[in-house]
């Protein structure tokens, strides 16, 4: 009788049925809370359908991923994660409220995309930035002028 070293306390198995759970528990949670709110009806939203709705779908969509896990060899070897990625991601929410604050939504969106951008090792430094350009334009154009949102594009040291 062998063992394989390489096999973790936490196969691909379980990890995607585990992760679907909670996901499913998460969306649950968000329905239970958003249904104590007014839902509305499509044409007339209340405050609690939006929480309502995004609960469902991660319910659905926890139980999906819980029950494709059901086909899979628990072989499978589980990758060390990736810290890069990880740090980058936190940092860049980290940026986006700090340089929200003093600098505005055009500068934040600049900084959040660039900084979770790092985090794929694949990216190079021009990649990342020509995405955050492109995604301050986006910014600038949903956000700004269609919805209008009472974010400054620059607020410098306010």
């Amino acid at each position: 009788m062998t063992t394989d070293m390489r096999r973790g306390p936490l196969t691909r198995f379980h990890r995607d049925y585990y992760g679907g759970a909670l996901i499913m528990v998460i969306g649950l949670a968000a329905v239970h809370v958003g249904i104590g709110y007014d839902t509305g009806t499509l044409e007339n939203m209340g405050p609690g359908f939006f929480p309502v709705a995004v609960g469902v779908f991660m319910a659905i969509l926890g139980v999906l991923i819980a029950l494709s896990a059901r086909g899979e060899d628990d072989t499978d070897v589980v990758p060390a994660p990736e810290w890069r990625g990880w740090i980058c991601i936190a940092l860049s929410i980290v940026a986006f409220v700090i340089v929200g604050r003093f600098g505005g939504l055009l500068p934040a969106t600049l900084a959040i995309v660039f900084i979770a951008a790092l985090g794929d090792r694949k990216n190079s430094l021009k990649e990342a930035a020509l995405l955050a350009l492109a995604m301050c334009v986006v910014c600038t154009v949903v956000f700004w002028w269609a919805l209008q949102l009472q974010f400054p594009l620059f607020a410098w040291g306010n």
